[in-house]
């Protein structure tokens, strides 16, 4: 009953499956190049896993969640990108009586680095280490669950992701992560979790773990994969039975999707994306289609070309 907002990183760091030369996929913007835009996802379930058990609910219907997200990243150098994504995300519920909520989500920073290259005639190896970080900007509450529009916690990442590509365009990406989440304050005294009644309005967050492998097809301007990304919440209680989901339940996924990413002939520099991804299995959230849709431009502030400025 509950969706990850994900969209952007895991958090990001999860939500949105959103790559541009993201935190977890195999590409690295030129020194000096900056690739930024506009991605809009709309995500939407009726099914939920409730704890394990996977069922509907006719007090809420349909849950509808879109989200429209700036993103840029920036080439400091040829082996180090700077990375920032920022959400606005509105949800609303098809029946029911819970009110619909929306606002601006939290500022995710990080930093990728390329610390290992090994290019032939017809291969590429490469290695990286992200460190990324997410807060919140705004007071939403994250205790509206499953309308909330993000778990309001601050996060720590690191990952390492591995990539390989031959000359004919074809690729294979691994990336795998851990995030600390920082502990949750509610809007009340009290709460009741995992069997018990805590006296106090902070909650303590589980860890994640994620990972994600993608193969596709890269050359001439065009990217195109399939991916499938698994987030698993390392402790944290289900879902009671008809109840709603808490800030702190483990909520796991495995996803499966498909990637289109097209740099125009003209102008020179604006690149066309799409994605669906579908939540295949599940435990405390929904199960989810996700469409994701937007513009990307590449400014060029160096001789770099534009159809090498993405590496």
């Amino acid at each position: 009953m509950k969706k990850i907002f994900t969209i952007l990183l895991l958090s990001c760091l999860g939500c949105f499956h959103l790559q541009a030369q993201t935190i977890n996929d195999g590409l690295m913007m030129s020194k000096q190049t900056l690739c930024t835009g506009l991605l809009y996802t709309q995500d939407q379930w009726k099914n939920y896993w409730e704890g394990t058990l996977k069922r509907d609910n006719l007090n809420i219907g349909k849950v509808t969640t879109q989200s429209l997200a700036w993103m840029a990243t920036y080439g400091i150098s040829n082996k180090l990108n700077a990375i920032a994504m920022l959400p606005y995300v509105k949800t609303k519920a098809s029946m029911g009586t819970l009110h619909s909520m929306e606002g601006v989500q939290d500022l995710t920073l990080a930093l990728k680095y390329n610390f290992f290259t090994n290019k032939t005639e017809k291969t590429t190896l490469r290695f990286f280490a992200v460190g990324a970080f997410s807060t919140p900007l705004t007071d939403y509450t994250p205790d509206f669950l499953p309308l909330s529009i993000g778990l309001h916690s601050t996060t720590l990442q690191g990952r390492f992701t591995t990539y390989f590509a031959m000359s004919s365009g074809l690729f294979v990406t691994g990336s795998a992560g851990y995030t600390y989440r920082g502990n949750v304050k509610l809007d009340r005294p009290s709460y009741y979790t995992d069997g018990q009644i805590n006296n106090t309005d902070e909650v303590w967050m589980p860890n994640v773990f994620d990972f994600f492998v993608a193969a596709g097809y890269r050359k001439h301007g065009l990217q195109a994969e399939l991916n499938y990304a698994q987030q698993n919440t390392l402790s944290g209680s289900d879902i009671r039975r008809q109840d709603m989901p808490f800030v702190s339940n483990r909520m796991n996924y495995g996803k499966a999707g498909a990637l289109v990413m097209y740099y125009l002939p003209q102008p020179r520099g604006l690149a066309v994306r799409g994605a669906v991804t579908y939540t295949v299995s599940g435990r405390n959230v929904g199960q989810s289609t996700t469409l994701m849709g937007g513009l990307l431009y590449t400014f060029i502030f160096s001789k770099t070309d534009v159809d090498n400025a993405a590496q």
